[in-house]
């Protein structure tokens, strides 16, 4: 039988809560799930990879859920990095309209890329709605309290990383 293995890709700078429920929401889809902490050279991120990687592992080890997590760095292609990793499915969160206009035109042409690999469009649970992990960096960076947005361990390092 053949393993259903689904790929979670983002930057994870840094990993928010809403991240986090797509992780255990994506976990009941298949039987193995890649979470790929991309590498972006058009983006600045906060966090090194090694860091968002390691928040991304630690939050994931403190998760319920039987389905295998593997947490792994990736640069370029998605599609190159879907196929090497054997998977059948992308999965992507949605908040809100605007985040569905990108992800949607993304997903056109991964599929023209490959169309064996599905994309998957989990809708953020309401609560998660509003989170983002630019304005989550920017309310730590004006001394606000994030902890109803990020885990624990993510919200330690922000304050960190502002003090």
């Amino acid at each position: 039988m053949t393993q259903r293995i689904a790929l979670y890709p983002g930057t994870f700078d840094p990993l928010t809560n809403g991240h986090a429920d797509i992780i255990q929401r994506a976990r009941k889809l298949c039987d193995k799930l890649v979470i790929g902490v991309a590498i972006n050279r058009e983006k600045e991120p906060l966090f090194s990879l090694d860091e968002r990687v390691d928040m991304v592992t630690t939050a994931v080890k403190q998760m319920d859920g039987h389905t295998p997590v593997q947490v792994v760095p990736f640069e370029g292609l998605l599609m190159h990095f879907a196929q090497a990793n054997k998977a059948q499915m992308i999965v992507r969160g949605l908040r809100a309209v605007s985040d569905f206009e990108y992800e949607f035109q993304m997903a056109c042409m991964n599929d023209k890329l490959d169309p064996t690999i599905e994309t998957v469009f989990l809708m953020a649970d309401p609560q998660h709605q509003a989170i983002a992990s630019r304005l989550v960096k920017q309310i730590a960076r004006l001394g606000g309290d994030i902890s109803h947005f990020v885990p624990p361990e993510v919200e330690f390092r922000l304050k960190d990383k502002f003090s």
